[in-house]
């Protein structure tokens, strides 16, 4: 599919493939799907194989391939645990860019199992709590992943069916090194799972990049659509 821009120059429209977190729902992308079709760009959500116990980060990655198929140009966005397979999905597909949204920034042989540990989420977590003035109960994911959603988005998305192997948290990561793929990192304000300022650090140490900041929590594409599409919009032209 083709448009036209403003002085008749016609361009390719993109596609953005959309990869979820931990649970690997496509529907957690329905809202931003909808934002970004009414502006004129593809959208393919992914539903990743969660329920399957011998399914590890690899089988993830063919998933997310066989999405993506022969489609071009491509901007591949991963969500959280998906940024463990994105990264992979860029090493075998043509990838224009790679952009990363409340993610898991692995290393070379880290597992996702340790990388909590290794990166200190834990802390971060009841530091930026604390400083907010809450006192987080560890076990209310209403809380911690709902609090800005809208409550009648919330209660489907609660409704949803929910599954998440561990298979793929045992799995080292296996790239040596992040792909030759320029790659943005958006990190949403409000995110109480893993706090902005985590992010930062996190996205400085093991990427050497900077973070985009966005409104809204850890489930932004659910509670701040628009807010999350103007920002993948705006970096087209980036590319």
């Amino acid at each position: 599919m083709t448009s036209v821009r403003p002085g008749g120059r016609t361009d390719v429209t993109t596609t953005f493939v959309l990869v979820p977190g931990a649970g690997g729902s496509a529907w957690y992308w329905a809202r931003l799907v909808a934002e970004l079709e009414r502006r004129g760009h593809g959208a393919v959500a992914v539903d990743l194989p969660t329920d399957d116990d011998s399914a590890g980060l690899t089988a993830y990655a063919d998933t997310v391939v066989a999405a993506v198929g022969d489609r071009a140009p491509v901007v591949l966005v991963a969500q959280s645990m998906g940024a463990l397979t994105a990264p992979l999905v860029c090493q075998r597909v043509p990838v224009e860019l790679l952009v990363l949204v409340n993610a898991m920034v692995p290393l070379p042989g880290e597992t996702g199992g340790a990388w909590w540990s290794a990166t200190g989420q834990a802390e971060a977590r009841a530091a930026e709590a604390a400083r907010a003035g809450r006192t987080d109960d560890p076990e209310d994911m209403v809380s911690v992943f709902f609090h800005d959603v809208p409550a009648e988005i919330a209660g489907v998305a609660q409704a949803q069916p929910l599954a998440q192997s561990e298979r793929p948290f045992a799995d080292p990561w296996p790239l040596s090194h992040w792909p030759d793929v320029p790659t943005r990192v958006v990190a949403g304000r409000d995110d109480r799972f893993f706090p902005a300022d985590f992010q930062r650090r996190i996205a400085a140490e093991r990427l050497g990049l900077e973070v985009d900041e966005v409104p809204g929590g850890h489930l932004v594409a659910l509670s701040r659509p628009v807010e999350l599409a103007d920002r993948l919009e705006g970096y087209l032209g980036s590319r």
